[in-house]
Parts: C-alpha cells; structure tokens; sequence
C-alpha cells in the first residue's frame, strides 16, 4: 500500500473517525500519525471529538493511552461562536453539524499547514474551505 505524504511542520488533527480508527489501530491512520510525528506536526483532536467517537465497546484504558498522546483543543464560548459563524457561512444546521463544525474550528486555528484525517470530506470542505488539506480515512 502506498504511504501518503504529509506536510512539514503544522498541525495533524483527527475527526470522530479518525480518532476511533486510531482506537481500533487502522494500519493507515496509525502510519500517517507515526509520519506526522516525525515531521514535527502536533496531533490534535477537538475536545467533543473524545464524546463522538467513544461508545460503550471503547477499551478505556486503550482511550486513555491514545489520548495521553494527542492535544485536545478546549471549545469555549468564543470557539462555539466562531463554530457558529462557520456553520452559518456553509448554510448547515448546527443540530447535524455541530461537532464537524467544533472540530473544523479548532482545525483552522491549528499552525499551518493543517491536515485532517476525516471520513467526511464533503462537509468538512464546506466548513473549512481550501485552508485545510483533507485526507480520507
């Protein structure tokens, strides 16, 4: 299988998909991490990432692990409101995309360059523009 590259520097940050793959050790999400740390590009994860991705099955000691080492970005008054205005600015509904809408907000506030691993490339596009590389997972 073919590796996909990532960027110098910046920021890798993890959708709900992206996390829950890490959780169950996907050989492509764990490589492109392991890429990205050699990089020097910080992994994060927004903080309402953790509440979409984890399900009763979730191993939480295997959570705790794989939390211990990503940044969990907070999402405050002021990061909700900034959420708000990029849902606005696509036209979605913030009762469906809520927490896209958080994690594409604490993508874009990542140093550049920021790539994310999502499972939903189509929504995440509308919410964050061409400012962040989207990669599939």
């Amino acid at each position: 299988m073919a590796r996909r590259k990532l960027s110098h520097e910046g920021a890798l940050v993890l959708d709900s998909e992206g996390l829950s793959k890490l959780l169950g050790d996907d050989e492509t999400v764990v490589a492109l991490i392991a890429e990205a740390r050699s990089r020097g590009m910080e992994v994060a994860i927004s903080a309402l990432t953790i509440i979409e991705a984890v399900q009763a099955r979730t191993n939480k000691a295997r959570l705790n692990w794989v939390l211990s080492g990503l940044r969990a970005v907070p999402v405050g008054d002021e990061e909700a409101k900034a959420a708000s205005a990029l849902l606005m600015a696509a036209g979605l509904h913030g009762h469906k995309y809520a927490i896209d809408a958080a994690v594409a907000e604490a993508a874009l506030r990542q140093q550049r360059p920021v790539v994310m691993l999502t499972s939903d490339i189509d929504d995440m596009a509308k919410l964050c523009g061409d400012r962040i590389r989207l990669v599939s997972v």
